[in-house]
């Protein structure tokens, strides 16, 4: 563990003297000592540090929701919904198409689609807080459309289920299907309007007992989640939401930081571990096909989400680019596929696309700008980032460190 973390933060340091971004050198480090590279092995075996990576993605989503004012879901309600189901249209049916394309079958081509169609909510998250763009206008849709996404994903994981394991049943499906939806609604309802009583409970002057509250209630609604065939971290992100709204709000923000940044750097590692770079040359091609799709697919995607919201080309690239990385649900799908039995490309097809878009995205995230130049209108009706986020903080807030609007 302390050679993980150690590990980590000098390639992460290193890293920043040249101004790379700190996700992908985390994941740089897990690579390059997993059991899948010659030299030292840390961790040789990734499912070691796999409740700890779990807890950094519960921690970083839980993050996101305290950002996230349940006023926002309600104020754009619809906007959100359509961008959402706008990024999904283009997303998931372009790697439902290239799954066909492929000829790998059909199960395959369902994978496929939910491995390309789906951004990384633990990636995304960690770009907008090392961006300092919490703070941005157009960072409500980016977070409304991952909101879409996990809703998308607990139905999507129920419905896949019984086609991989060969189940030929309608009604298990629709039962997986309802049970996590209708958990899915519960949280919603208790985001809603169980907030007053939600803050009671929580109310303390002690920061130990607070931490241990807000660490406690985020882990087992995340786990609770997952046994109803919800996402692990949306769960997490609800009650993010709930607390982020009490008034104890502010003072959560400023606790979970620290434990956020370690355990964050924690899951990027692991996922460093899982990749073998000895699978990827034979399915660099498809890979390399894929990534280009996704790329195109995004950048419609932010254009149409622009569009919705009244924005301009700056803040579109914005969407894009922030939006671009694939992650946790690939790789969960890849672990359901292998046990599933399907093709055995599949497995590198996946880390090879993850880990591609996993480094391109936070680095394309950092230079949006020169997207925003090339997008229709973009040299006379786009800011730069600096000036974007000025207009969008407000006087006395950090953009590291945003508070509540």
């Amino acid at each position: 563990m302390g050679g993980a973390f150690l590990a980590a933060g000098v390639l992460a340091r290193l890293g920043g003297r040249i101004g790379l971004p700190t996700i992908p050198l985390f994941i740089l480090a897990g690579i390059l000592l997993g059991p899948h590279t010659p030299g030292i092995v840390l961790v040789a075996d990734p499912h070691d540090l796999e409740m700890l990576s779990l807890l950094g993605l519960v921690l970083l989503l839980f993050y996101l929701g305290l950002e996230f004012h349940v006023d926002d879901l309600k104020a754009g309600g619809r906007r959100m919904a359509l961008a959402g189901g706008a990024y999904l249209a283009l997303n998931v049916g372009a790697g439902l198409g290239f799954g066909f394309a492929l000829g790998w079958g059909t199960a395959e081509a369902l994978v496929l689609a939910g491995v390309l169609g789906i951004s990384s909510s633990a990636i995304v998250t960690k770009v907008l807080v090392d961006a300092g763009r919490l703070g941005n206008p157009e960072t409500k849709p980016i977070l409304g459309i991952i909101v879409v996404e996990d809703i998308f994903l607990a139905l999507y994981l129920a419905a896949l289920q019984p086609v991989l394991s060969g189940a030929d049943s309608l009604g298990s499906a629709a039962l997986d299907a309802g049970k996590a939806f209708g958990f899915l609604l519960l949280l919603a309802a208790a985001a809603r309007w169980g907030t007053r009583v939600v803050g009671r409970l929580i109310a303390t002057k002690d920061d130990e007992l607070l931490v241990i509250s807000f660490l406690g209630a985020a882990v087992l609604v995340a786990g609770v989640s997952e046994w109803f065939g919800v996402a692990d971290a949306i769960g997490a992100f609800m009650v993010g939401l709930m607390l982020g709204s009490t008034r104890s709000g502010p003072r959560i923000r400023e606790l979970v930081h620290p434990l956020r940044d370690a355990f964050g750097a924690i899951f990027f590692f692991a996922f460093g571990l899982s990749v073998d770079p000895g699978d990827l040359p034979r399915v660099l091609g498809p890979v390399l096909v894929a990534v280009a799709l996704t790329l195109l697919m995004n950048v419609l995607a932010g254009l149409v989400a622009a569009r919705i919201h009244g924005f301009g080309s700056g803040p579109a690239a914005n969407i894009a680019t922030a939006l671009l990385a694939r992650g946790e649900f690939a790789l969960i799908l890849a672990t359901m596929a292998a046990g599933a039995g399907l093709d055995e490309r599949l497995s590198p097809f996946i880390a090879g696309y993850v880990l591609i878009l996993a480094v391109l995205g936070p680095l394309a995230a950092g230079r949006s700008g020169l997207l925003a130049r090339a997008l229709p209108g973009g040299r006379a009706g786009s800011r730069t980032e600096p000036e974007a986020g000025r207009a969008a903080t407000r006087p006395g807030r950090s953009a590291a460190a945003p508070g509540r609007r």
